[in-house]
């Protein structure tokens, strides 16, 4: 039976540093979590804490989960795993049906453990469903009605793996959608919408439980002032913060969203309701310039610029180029996150979202040694999945 002792630790729990520690592993999994102990593999203080749980993410390393291949796949998977990630859902973009099944098909085919990167521990199909206004960077490719012609082929892949889908509540067929296919073990996401506060309360009602991006690709007052000048109404960022029963994610990359917007986001929803994620793009640990996101060929033509992406013209956003490291490290720098939470909000809280927790996202005994060593600067310095050091 193999077995690993991590020792003189700084553990990061869920609520709270521990000093000197050690952590036991055997057979890939955590045996126990404990005071100090003299053998095993010294850390020297630096910090232990598990592996991060990416719920939304679309490429990197100059690969995207759209290319349609296994080796783009595990490209992605090898590189968010450099940034301490261990889990992640793979995540596609608006494209053509035979794009989004071949997507499917792969998720489905790569689940769990990818040689040397991150597992696959479900599947993000992000699309189809989309308002074609509230599209962002996306391709304008196949915006689809939800029918039982589309999404019983799109939904299969659920009896294999977590899926969750995006749907904005104000498209046609949506409460059908949401309703058939949570009932099947489909989890529902709202993003890329531009509906109003009472839409978004109609779908909580059906079964939606999460949002995507806050802030980013969804209606606010001020937008819906724009079609209607009074009274005023509110969107789906308001909704988003007003409803308990929605969690929801932030691209906390120092770029897509201020300080204030992560202390607010922070401050309402909570660390266990808020989840880091990186929307990233194949632009991850690239230089700057004009990459595709989606598919190579078929997505749309974005650049990379210092740590964000952004349209041709420069006047919009387009997908993240960071790690998750970078997210946990904004949290607790410029928005004065307490470590434990900041890092929380980037393992256990995605897991609880997904549903994958009781596997992964703390320090426990029984759980997956999937971990991650940071120095003092926060910076990943070894990542270990199922006990198994890889970087």
């Amino acid at each position: 039976m193999a077995v690993t002792v991590f020792t003189n630790a700084t553990l990061v729990l869920p609520d709270r540093l521990v000093s000197r520690g050690s952590l036991t592993v055997e057979d890939g999994r955590i045996t126990a979590v404990g005071p100090p102990r003299g053998d095993g593999v010294d850390l020297g203080g630096m910090y232990l804490a598990p592996g991060f749980v990416d719920l939304h993410v679309h490429g990197g390393d100059g690969a995207d989960f759209m290319d349609g291949t296994a080796e783009a796949f595990r490209a992605v998977c090898r590189c968010h795993l450099r940034h301490g990630t261990t889990s992640l859902t793979p995540t596609s973009t608006v494209a053509r049906t035979d794009q989004y099944l071949r997507f499917l098909e792969l998720c489905a085919e790569l689940r769990g453990d990818v040689p040397g990167g991150a597992r696959i521990v479900g599947c993000h199909f992000y699309g189809p469903y989309f308002a074609r206004p509230a599209r962002g960077c996306h391709p304008d490719q196949d915006f689809l009605t939800p029918a039982p012609e589309n999404a019983e082929a799109f939904t299969e892949v659920a009896t294999a793996l977590p899926l969750v889908v995006t749907v904005a509540p104000e498209i046609e067929n949506a409460e059908w959608l949401v309703r058939t296919y949570s009932a099947r073990g489909v989890r529902f996401n709202a993003g890329h919408s531009h509906a109003a506060f009472p839409q978004v309360e109609a779908a909580v009602g059906w079964g939606v439980r999460h949002v995507d991006h806050l802030f980013c690709a969804m209606s606010d007052r001020a937008r819906l002032r724009q079609t209607q000048t009074f009274p005023m109404r509110a969107g789906v960022m308001e909704a988003t913060l007003y409803f308990d029963e929605l969690t929801t994610e932030v691209i906390a990359d120092g770029q897509h969203l201020s300080p204030e917007l992560l202390r607010l986001a922070y401050k309402v929803k909570g660390p266990d309701r808020l989840a880091l994620v990186t929307d990233a793009m194949r632009a991850v640990d690239l230089p700057d310039g004009e990459y595709t996101f989606g598919a190579e060929g078929t997505g749309e033509r974005v650049r990379k610029l210092g740590s964000v992406g952004v349209t041709l013209d420069g006047t919009a956003l387009a997908s993240g180029v960071t790690g998750l490291d970078h997210g946990v490290r904004t949290m607790h720098r410029s928005a004065g996150v307490p470590l434990p939470e900041a890092v929380r909000m980037a393992t256990l809280t995605p897991a609880r979202i997904l549903g994958v927790d009781a596997g992964v996202g703390s320090l426990e005994a029984g759980k997956r040694a999937d971990l991650v060593v940071l120095d003092a600067e926060l910076n990943v310095r070894q990542v270990y999945v199922g006990g198994e050091r890889i970087v």
